[in-house]
């Protein structure tokens, strides 16, 4: 193993895998603990690793390269190590000081939760994909505006300033390179910034790191929800614009992706994420691990299974694999913002697609407790958490996967009309007949 230098540095690049949040660790070759972390994003952060004396693990971010040298990072996680081996904890040293900031606290809670040592929802270990968020967050928003800020000297106005400057776009910026998204501000951004925010310096209450939140009773502001969704001659333009596009070349697991979204209403990291050994063909079901209501299995239609079982292998686990590593296609945003521009469709988000699966079964007049079984929302009730395994749930994804399939490609039939429309439509016959024998009568007289 190598002396870290500046050479060796500058010449890291982040990893090429597909999976948001990944990291590496590059370690020095002369003084053992002392490393430098590379996150996905490219930001190099020097870290000392070490074991308390009683036996922890613990790890440290010292400072970032390029606001101080390989030299002087080296120098501190010398300190660093001296002082445990004469039997120090310098993490709890850090504690008992009256100095501790919220880019402190916020660094403890990441190695912490990455060690499985604080339990998030479900009293389960919290979850790579919600740790990769809470990075993003904490990097994007937090620490550049309260991340200096001692705990102790911070009020709730402090805070919510904070959040008031995420929603004006303080804190956004451009996406830089070809990969990578960019950071956005606004309001639902901000609020659920200052939600990562609270449950941070909770965990750290809770687990006697500091004394009390200041982050207690804040207002976070409330954002309008998303409700937007494709109209029946809406999906038709997107999938003519899919067919133009397929033509001209446009990433043919994007198109598959988006039309896979359209047929089954999953969540977009769930599909995308989709591993083969989790599709079980016969049953017409995908069987996750875990998912944002943990352990799942997902009924879909026949028409989506045979979409994915047309996908090329590609030596991949994945059902929609990366163009290059062993991760999973993430472009599918990019893929998506073409074919509305060419359908003139707006505000159309991977969302969308999920709120248009639900909106189409119900055009079908399916209950809501069957479309709520097909999201895979949470069971909140005895019923609802043996749904799927009543064969009317298949028939059901089946029903929506090939209308959905059918208005795609142009072939589905104008809609009918609700039970409720219908019903008014008589309603309005019957007013009608009735206004038109009371003309009749008055011209008799």
């Amino acid at each position: 193993m190598e002396k870290l230098t500046k050479r060796r540095l500058d010449a890291l690049k982040p990893s090429k895998v597909g999976v948001e949040g990944s990291e590496q660790f590059l370690w020095d070759g002369e003084l053992r603990g002392f490393g430098v972390r590379v996150s996905a994003a490219g930001l190099k952060s020097f870290i000392v690793q070490y074991r308390t004396p009683e036996g922890r693990h613990r790890r440290r971010v010292i400072g970032r390269y390029g606001l101080m040298t390989v030299e002087q990072a080296r120098d501190a996680a010398r300190d660093i190590l001296m002082a445990v081996a004469k039997g120090c904890d310098p993490e709890e040293a850090a504690t008992r000081t009256d100095d501790l900031t919220i880019g402190a606290v916020c660094d403890w809670y990441l190695d912490e939760a990455e060690a499985g040592r604080i339990l998030g929802k479900r009293r389960r270990p919290i979850k790579a994909s919600t740790l990769a968020m809470d990075r993003s967050r904490i990097d994007a928003h937090i620490k550049p505006l309260l991340g200096k800020r001692i705990i102790n000297t911070l009020k709730l106005g402090d805070i919510e300033g904070a959040q008031a400057d995420i929603a004006a776009g303080k804190t956004s910026k451009a996406r830089v390179g070809s990969r990578g998204g960019a950071t956005t501000g606004g309001e639902g951004v901000a609020a659920r910034t200052m939600s990562t925010l609270h449950s941070i310096l909770e965990h750290a209450v809770r687990l006697g790191k500091i004394t009390s939140n200041p982050a207690k009773g804040v207002r976070r502001l409330a954002s309008t929800p998303r409700d937007r969704r494709l109209s029946r001659a809406e999906i038709e333009k997107l999938g003519k614009a899919m067919r133009i596009a397929e033509q001209d070349g446009e990433h043919p697991t994007g198109l598959a992706a988006i039309r896979f979204f359209l047929m089954t209403g999953l969540r977009r990291m769930e599909g995308l994420a989709l591993e083969r050994a989790w599709l079980h063909d016969e049953e017409g079901s995908i069987r996750f691990p875990d998912t944002k209501s943990g352990a799942q299995t997902r009924v879909i239609g026949r028409a989506a299974v045979d979409l994915l079982l047309a996908q090329p292998q590609a030596g991949s686990r994945f059902f929609f694999p990366a163009d290059w590593g062993e991760g999973h296609f993430v472009g599918i945003v990019r893929v998506l913002d073409r074919l509305c521009a060419m359908a003139r469709l707006e505000d159309v988000t991977p969302h969308t697609l999920r709120h248009t699966f639900a909106s189409v079964a119900g055009d079908l007049g399916f209950s809501e407790l069957t479309i709520a079984a097909l999201l895979g929302h949470a069971a909140r009730g005895v019923t609802q958490r043996y749904i799927h395994i009543d064969e009317a749930l298949r028939l059901a994804a089946d029903r929506v996967a090939d209308e959905m399939a059918d208005i795609l490609d142009g072939k589905a039939a104008a809609a009918r009309p609700s039970r409720r429309g219908a019903l008014q439509t008589q309603n309005n016959r019957g007013q009608t007949r009735e206004r038109g024998g009371q003309n009749i009568d008055a011209e008799r007289l």
